[in-house]
């Protein structure tokens, strides 16, 4: 497959860039909400005491091991929450101790802030996590439907690059006569504009199974030999997603309160003919590589299961630990009161009291996912020095 050289694509993205500017294209538009944190103590937190934060540590250790790389002084997250890479140092450090005591680590090293955006203290928090999906090397009458590798042209600018009020903000797109272009549309794609070009990765049998492994952003490949291959998320077409679910509500086929990844599988299982034009509704397209390990989250790290929260980056930053007191999917009227790292990122999480719980891997995992649409709080645990810059 010819590949695009990377100094073409960072001068494509370059000039897309300057061409946005001198255009006077806008910038997508800014988030209108705000984070506001108000400080809490330990005590404060329901649940804090009763969870078990080993887990939650091993978590934090994999976000450190990122946080290393970078320069002390680094920005880390929005510009507004002022964080540095340097922030997460002592507690990194306390984390890699022999025999480290996680709840010692976490409450010597952090400050509890209670989270709130325009719309209160309480939000929404849904799950997600990786599928196994029956795929083969070819394709064949059983095995039509493709997983495709990033296209070389598709070009993402991060625009954080050249404006500091543009921080954790992209574009994406193709360049066409000099111009970043947007895209082909999810549509597009699954008729064939990319067909014939060997970006197949491997064949599904279920379109519906590739659907929801684009809305995961991970997933394992089980090929009929026994083999196991993982991918990842590597690129999007750069369109929003949309959300099926919120779609049928709009049509009048389902009640909000019975959306669930299990009852939009039901309704494309029940209405086969109607189904892909649904579908097609969500523009975004992902693409995937493979990988030797995973599931991979946005902020580089190996995701682990009921720890890690993919959350809006315009406003919590990659690393923070985040405590939730939110309802429980799997028994009604029981809560769940977990500690959480930020380590991942979804086109559907927008605000700062919002996220997406990583359950893991597999039916089970999948079973707690797709029931969950839980309302509570949460709590950023911010790193004692940024908590003390802040308070000064």
């Amino acid at each position: 497959m010819r590949r695009t050289p990377p100094q073409r694509r960072l001068l494509r993205a370059a000039a897309a860039v300057l061409l946005l500017s001198l255009t006077g294209c806008p910038p997508p538009a800014p988030e209108q909400d705000r984070l506001q944190l108000a400080p809490a103590e330990f005590a404060a937190l329901p649940g804090w005491r009763e969870d078990r934060l080993d887990d939650a540590l091993a978590a934090l250790r994999r976000s450190c091991a990122r946080l290393a790389a970078l320069a002390p002084d680094a920005a880390v997250g929005p510009q507004a929450l002022g964080a540095r890479a340097g922030d997460w140092r002592p507690a990194c450090t306390a984390a890699d101790a022999p025999n480290a005591d996680a709840r010692a680590v976490f409450e010597a090293h952090f400050v509890p802030f209670a989270a709130a955006g325009k719309d209160g203290a309480e939000g929404t928090y849904t799950g997600y996590y990786e599928p196994e999906i029956a795929v083969d090397a070819a394709r064949s009458e059983r095995f039509a439907t493709p997983i495709l590798a990033r296209p070389p042209e598709l070009v993402t600018v991060d625009l954080g690059q050249f404006r500091e009020e543009w921080r954790n903000r992209t574009v994406s797109g193709h360049v066409v006569d000099g111009h970043l272009r947007p895209y082909h549309t999810r549509a597009q794609i699954v008729a064939g504009a990319l067909a014939g070009r060997g970006l197949e990765l491997a064949w599904a049998g279920d379109p519906v199974d590739v659907f929801f492994l684009h809305i995961q952003g991970s997933g394992v490949l089980r090929f009929p030999d026994g083999r196991q291959q993982r991918v990842a998320f590597d690129g999007q077409n750069g369109y929003a997603y949309t959300a099926i679910g919120a779609e049928l509500v709009r049509d009048g086929a389902m009640a909000l309160a019975d959306v669930s990844m299990q009852s939009i599988r039901a309704w494309l299982a029940a209405h086969p003919a109607e189904a892909p034009a649904l579908m097609d509704r969500n523009r975004s397209y992902i693409f995937f590589k493979t990988v030797p390990d995973g599931p991979w989250g946005a902020a580089n790290v190996i995701l682990t299961p009921e720890r890690s929260l993919a959350v809006d980056t315009a406003f919590i930053a990659y690393g923070l630990p985040v405590f939730l007191d939110i309802d429980d999917p799997r028994s009604a009227g029981a809560r769940l009161q977990r500690l959480m790292v930020a380590q991942d990122r979804g086109g559907a999480i927008r605000g700062p009291v919002r996220g997406d719980f990583f359950w893991g891997t597999g039916a089970a995992a999948g079973e707690a996912a797709g029931l969950m649409r839980s309302r509570g709080r949460s709590w950023l645990l911010l790193p004692r020095p940024l908590a003390e810059r802040r308070a000064g």
